[in-house]
């Protein structure tokens, strides 16, 4: 059974993968669901429990490492971001988000270390938004993967990207309890 939130690759598809992250905004301030995402993430984990850890399928994450994995966009956005704001047109790397996951290992990683991380940082990119103009948001820096990139278009895609792997963390909860786990 193919899983029910697979996405196009970010690498090999980067046009696809954006239109993907991009359509699960839409027309909602971007701002407003990246403020949502903490409270959800500590939901997310209280509801867990037990389950944290395990991974419905060899070479799956576990909703520990798909928290993990919005912990570690939160921290190369907080660079790329003020990359953007500071440097004209600079270079975005990419990074292999299987790779941070496992070589980070976040399957080993305390659920509260990686709430102190990112909810700070995100506060803290939440006011950095808050502080730029409509110049500043046109603003772009040259993603390795997916060509130019606007603070505007970058911090729209990170709103999909947390919407996107916090149903990825709910749907890997219902697949390894059997059943649905939202209510």
């Amino acid at each position: 059974m193919e899983a029910p939130f697979a996405s196009p690759d970010p690498v090999a598809e980067p046009q696809a993968y954006q239109r993907l992250l991009l359509s699960l905004v839409a027309d909602d301030d971007p701002a407003e669901v990246q403020a949502a995402t903490p409270a959800e993430v500590r939901r997310l984990l209280e509801s867990a429990g037990p389950d944290l850890r395990r991974r419905p399928a060899p070479g799956e994450w576990s909703v520990l490492e798909c928290v993990g994995h919005i912990v570690d966009a939160e921290v190369v956005s907080a660079g790329r971001y003020r990359w953007i704001l500071a440097h004209d047109e600079p270079p975005l790397i990419g990074y292999d988000q299987d790779r941070w996951v496992e070589r980070l290992r976040h399957q080993d990683d305390e659920p509260t270390a990686l709430l102190a991380l990112f909810e700070p940082l995100r506060a803290a990119n939440l006011a950095l938004w808050r502080s730029t103009d409509t110049a500043e948001r046109a603003r772009v820096g040259r993603h390795a993967e997916r060509g130019p990139e606007s603070l505007e278009l970058s911090f729209r895609l990170i709103a999909g990207h947390d919407r996107f792997h916090l149903r990825q963390a709910w749907q890997t909860l219902e697949m390894v309890r059997g059943g649905p786990s939202r209510g």
